[in-house]
């Protein structure tokens, strides 16, 4: 389930099925991001830019922001070549626009960056939900 911070200039999306727990997003900017507290995104802890360049540093696309005085949302699209990286003992990262077909025939557009589950524990399958880390996948 999608959930927005906003702080009037900015709105932040955390998607949470999407997360693969990397920690980047609060690794220097606590302020902001604190795991610890709830809610765990305090949008009056930094300036907005400031805000923008750590939500531009998740690697899975959890986080991401839209700008208030745009008139309606559109999503981020990637106008260059699919890339496809394996990342060390971790997920399959897929950096590109695709479409994720699921077994009963729905598609999801992704767009920016997708972590696919490599090590077969995620409980949101096919997409990377870290826990990886928990089983100690190597590969």
């Amino acid at each position: 389930m999608e959930k927005q911070y906003t702080n009037g200039e900015i709105t932040i999306v955390w998607k949470p099925d999407a997360c693969i727990h990397s920690t980047l997003c609060w690794r220097g900017m606590i302020d902001v991001f604190n795991p610890k507290k709830r809610p765990w995104i305090n949008m009056e802890g930094a300036d907005s830019e400031a805000v923008i360049a750590q939500v531009e540093k998740c690697p899975s696309g959890a986080l991401s922001f839209f700008r208030n005085s745009e008139a309606e949302k559109q999503p981020e699209t990637i106008d260059v070549e699919t890339i496809v990286e394996a990342t060390p003992n971790g997920p399959l990262m897929v950096y590109g626009n695709i479409k994720v077909k699921d077994p009963e025939g729905n598609e999801t557009v992704k767009h920016k960056v997708t972590a696919f589950c490599r090590c077969g524990a995620s409980g949101n399958k096919p997409y990377c939900d870290g826990s990886h880390r928990k089983v100690g996948f190597k590969g």
